[in-house]
């Protein structure tokens, strides 16, 4: 699990401030509850201090998952990369083969994608098939229902 995470700063700062919102405003919030519910006396019949317990553990799971992706990430610079290359922070036009109308996705990383707004991430298989083509190729990806052809109509970094 020690795989680099690629991401923007943009993407960092969503996360760590995520992070620092769980920390500082959630966990105290919980912390509080579990006081409460232990100064009732007997913790073995207390829902209030099991659900507590089961809140403070979910939370400290969330907050674990966020530092280790914050302490895996690459910071990478969409406008250093290659140009006229699908790579990370590329904005890629594609037509997929059978389909009438050209898709657009943006290469991003963790903390930024939204698959509604066409923000892929860049580990995802349909971004790992796009990666290194140019503008004017032809790709398959491997997807969930099977090989689909795209050519990539434009590659650019905004």
């Amino acid at each position: 699990m020690s795989d680099s995470i690629p991401m923007t700063r943009e993407g960092y700062n969503k996360i760590r401030a995520e992070l620092d919102r769980l920390e500082t405003e959630e966990m105290p919030v919980i912390l509080d509850r579990l006081a409460n519910a232990r100064a009732e006396g007997d913790l073995s019949e207390n829902a209030e201090y099991h659900g507590a317990r089961e809140s403070q553990g979910l939370l400290q799971a969330k907050i674990n998952e966020l530092k280790s992706k914050l302490s895996r990430a690459t910071i990478l610079d969409p406008a250093a990369m290659p140009q006229g290359e699908v790579r990370f922070g590329a904005t890629v036009k594609v037509k997929r083969k059978g389909n009438k109308s050209p898709e657009t996705y943006t290469l991003v990383g963790e903390g930024e994608d939204d698959y509604d707004l066409g923000r892929i991430l860049v580990n995802s298989p349909l971004a790992r098939g796009f990666l290194g083509a140019k503008k004017g190729a032809t790709v398959t990806v491997q997807l969930p229902k099977g090989p689909t052809e795209f050519t990539i109509l434009d590659v650019n970094y905004e």
